[in-house]
């Protein structure tokens, strides 16, 4: 068992420095669990950020600069992206520039995010009311390039920020608009999340609502519930508090703490019949995780504001004592791996993203940053 979260900070900055040496110019996608091994992907995919964000964080630590000048040459290889025609960019950047900007004050990865951002502004659709997820969005083929999905709140986070780096009032306005536009489409009345939206091109009317990597059409997927609880909360932290976006913020994660199992790790889809024998998903834990000691920092009602970091903390110490390596004493796998990721189960999924335990590289990261929130190395405000 950890005895503190700096021991458990110290774990994964051991399995960066490994993954640092084994990826070279690969971005990590996922691992697998037993060998430690990274698939990568050769642009970043929408998953590239997650990994810079964790070598923006280690680079902050005593002897850190190896880790800026690493992060500074990776950074530089998503140039390709800026102008990619797809709404999951603004994961890979906002954690892998707007995070350089945040915590290293790093100008050109700064410059990166800005121009980033200002492609996605260009793309807002005013009759949709929102960017679309784009023709070459990793999950495009499923869904179609002027659809929708609670995922696409990472637009958010860009937007926000960017404007708030540059004094864009234009760019804040479409990011509340998206913002407001996402939440409306995929948040239902009990406080649950779907994932995808179907909407007419023509006149932005919805025509559908429906989970693609979940159990069901009908499911609530947890990755899908993390999305929303985290796309609401952080704009309100970067775009200032909107009373909208924070009641969407509360619900949904009220709704996640009302249905979490009991160790507060949830299965990889809330709706599966087969649970308790069913896939967990510490990816979708560790985004909760992060975003409830968020959302914790900023709920209307100190009794709010401490259910959240409680919540927040049980889930994290689950994590930290049942699911990252070493587990036990006599653990030979790799330390500092948050196992049991279920990165997508679906026989329909991209090739690249069918493994449903694995250490996910979007999983570590938020655990990461729980952690630093948790041991005050971080605000909840800086990230």
């Amino acid at each position: 068992m950890l005895r503190s979260w700096d021991e458990a900070i110290d774990l994964i900055s051991e399995r960066i420095h490994g993954t640092a040496r084994q990826v070279g110019e690969g971005f990590p996608h996922w691992a697998d669990p037993n060998t430690g091994i990274w698939r990568t992907t050769e642009n970043g995919d929408w998953t590239g950020g997650y990994w810079l964000g964790m070598l923006w964080l280690v680079s902050r630590d005593a002897g850190g600069e190896r880790y800026r000048r690493l992060a500074e040459a990776v950074c530089a290889r998503l140039a390709p992206r800026v102008t990619a025609d797809t709404a999951f960019k603004a994961a890979t950047f906002y954690y892998g520039a707007g995070l350089g900007s945040l915590l290293a004050g790093s100008e050109s990865a700064r410059a990166m995010g800005l121009a980033a951002a200002n492609d996605l502004k260009r793309r807002f659709d005013p009759l949709l009311g929102l960017v679309p997820l784009g023709a070459k969005a990793e999950e495009g083929a499923h869904v179609g390039a002027t659809a929708s999905s609670i995922d696409s709140l990472v637009v958010s986070l860009l937007l926000f920020w960017a404007a708030r780096e540059s004094g864009d009032e234009e760019m804040k306005g479409i990011a509340t608009r998206h913002t407001a536009r996402v939440l409306a489409l995929h948040q239902r009345e009990d406080g649950a999340f779907i994932q995808s939206s179907k909407l007419d091109p023509k006149t932005g009317e919805l025509l559908q609502r429906y989970t693609h990597k979940g159990y069901s059409a009908n499911s609530v997927w947890a990755r899908a519930q993390a999305w929303g609880v985290l796309g609401a909360t952080i704009s309100c932290l970067s775009g200032g508090i909107d009373e909208r976006l924070l009641a969407a913020a509360t619900k949904g994660a009220d709704w996640w703490i009302d249905h979490v199992p009991a160790d507060g790790v949830s299965y990889w889809d809330f709706d599966d019949p087969a649970a308790p024998n069913t896939e967990r998903d510490t990816a979708a834990t560790a985004f909760m995780a992060s975003t409830l000691l968020k959302l914790g920092s900023i709920a209307p009602s100190e009794s709010l504001r401490r259910k959240y970091r409680d919540a927040a903390e049980k889930a994290a110490a689950a994590l930290v004592g049942g699911y990252l390596t070493p587990i036990r004493c006599d653990d030979r796998r790799h330390v500092g791996m948050l196992v049991e990721g279920c990165f997508n189960k679906r026989e329909d999924s991209r090739p690249e993203d069918f493994i449903n335990n694995a250490e996910l590289i979007f999983g570590s990261y938020y655990l990461f940053e729980a952690l630093h929130i948790l041991s005050g190395r971080l605000q909840p405000s800086d990230v």
